[in-house]
This record gives structure tokens, C-alpha cells and sequence, in this order.
């Protein structure tokens, strides 16, 4: 049986990009719902549905590419609908990641910082080199820049690679984290994790992840230039979780690597 894919979101920059993406992988786009506060139509032939509930009871897995503050509510409809759900949002607090946990006890979930396979490797690469190189003598900062339309800061990706440089350490993220340092901050925590954000002009998504000693600085950094590899990774996470059971999945899953 063919896949039948819904995109919330479709009225956005990525929503057009997956209303591509999704007929180029031999599945059916079902349809989406508009990306609030975007002014762009529906690409041409494709259903607008007057809510996600309406969606997801139209197809098999939902393509999720729109606000944090929508995150709860759909995670809520998905379940209700029992649709599988690939969210890539950003932003999200503590309370809707508890909201997106606990739809993924009733509906198999991929929940991705950001979907592109180099982002991933980096991620993975992220954990193993901070196992490797101690807190106490290796800095760890993350720089992130996105383009000057981009509400959250740091990034979605930026705070994953914290995330995997914190499980790398066996830290949590949210003691080690230090962001936005201004003014007279005193000197640098030991262990501590530092992210910087940058905005400005169309950048895609720019990340470096520096890991600096005394003696010796490692740089990994990775560039997107075009959005399509996160709508190619997204529609690639729909059809691998249609037909998995309930669960939280990552895109280290999709890819094959856990």
C-alpha cells in the first residue's frame, strides 16, 4: 500500500520543499495545513485541511515543520488520530518535549534537532569526541549563525550538539550550558558547555562545535546550503517509521547507526 504523508506546515519555506520531496519518494501527499503567519499558498493541486486533526486522520505520518508554541496541540491530535508524527521544530520547552514523550507512549515519534545525514554524523561525532577530551582540560563552545528571520536562539541543532557533548561527559546539558555571556562574567566554568548565536542576511545554518585547551584546538563544523537536505532527511524519516511501533525515535535510528 502506498504511504499517504500530511505536512503541517506546508504554507512555509519547508513545506514547499516537502511537498516535493514527498512524490519524488514514490509516497502520497495527503495533503497539509498552513504555516501560520506565512502569506504563500498551497503548491498547486494540493489539499489545505482546516486543522491537524482533519490531516491526521487522512494519512499515515505527519511531516511537522512549524512553531513550538503548536507542539503540545499536535502532539495531542497525532495521538488522538494514532498517526505517526516526524517533528522537526525547534524551540521547544521543557513541557512540550514532555508533550511530545508522551505522544510517543501512543504513536511512533522521530523527533530530530535537524534532519540532514552530515548534521547527524556530526552529532554522533559530538558525543564520542567529548568522552574523549575532558571537561577539565578541553573548552567546549558551539557557534551557531541562521538567517535574520529565525525566531529561537540558540538553534534547535545547536542545543542537540550540546545535548551529545553533554551525554559524551555524563552531564546534563542545562547545569553545564552558558549562553549569551555579556558584561562582566567573570572567568569561564569549569565543564562548562558555551553556545554562541549569530543572525544575519539568508544563512541556511552555519555550526562549529571548538573544543579548546591549552595546548591544542579541534574544530568540527558543518554547513548547509540548501534546505532540500533537511526535507529529504524529514521524508525519509516518514517512511521509515510508517508501520513501527509507539516509541521516541531519533534520526541516528533512521540512519541506521543505533
Amino acid at each position: 500500500m502506498t504511504l499517504r504523508l500530511g505536512i503541517a506546515g506546508l504554507t512555509g519555506r519547508m513545506g514547499a520543499l516537502l511537498a516535493e520531496e514527498v512524490p519524488a519518494a514514490g509516497a502520497v501527499l495527503a495533503g497539509g495545513v498552513g504555516h501560520a503567519g506565512s502569506a504563500r499558498p498551497a503548491p498547486a493541486g494540493v489539499a489545505l485541511y482546516g486543522g491537524l486533526a482533519a490531516l491526521a486522520a487522512d494519512c499515515d505520518v505527519v511531516i511537522d515543520f512549524t512553531h513550538a508554541a503548536a507542539a503540545a496541540a499536535h502532539a495531542a491530535a497525532l495521538a488522538e488520530a494514532g498517526t505517526g508524527w516526524v517533528l522537526g521544530t525547534s524551540g521547544l520547552s521543557a513541557a512540550d518535549e514532555a508533550a511530545v514523550a508522551a505522544a510517543a507512549a501512543r504513536i511512533p515519534v522521530v523527533y530530530a534537532a535537524n534532519f540532514s545525514a552530515g548534521v547527524n554524523l556530526v552529532l554522533a561525532l559530538a558525543e564520542r569526541m567529548a568522552a574523549a577530551l575532558p571537561g577539565e582540560a578541553y573548552d567546549a563552545e558551539i557557534l551557531e549563525m541562521h538567517h535574520r528571520q529565525k525566531v529561537d536562539a540558540p538553534s534547535g541543532t545547536a542545543i542537540g550538539i550540546g545535548r551529545a557533548v553533554a551525554k559524551g561527559r555524563g552531564v546534563a546539558l542545562e547545569t553545564a550550558m552558558e549562553s549569551g555571556r555579556h558584561g562582566h562574567t567573570g572567568p569561564r566554568k569549569p565543564g562548562a558547555i558555551g553556545f554562541a548565536a549569530l543572525r544575519g542576511g539568508q544563512v541556511v545554518g552555519e555550526h562549529t562545535l571548538i573544543f579548546a585547551a591549552a595546548t591544542e584546538q579541534i574544530a568540527l563544523t558543518h554547513r548547509a546550503f540548501d534546505r532540500r537536505s533537511f526535507a529529504a532527511g524529514a521524508v525519509r524519516a516518514a517512511l521509515w517509521l510508517a508501520g513501527r511501533p509507539a516509541g521516541l525515535y531519533a534520526m541516528r535510528n533512521v540512519l541506521g547507526m543505533d
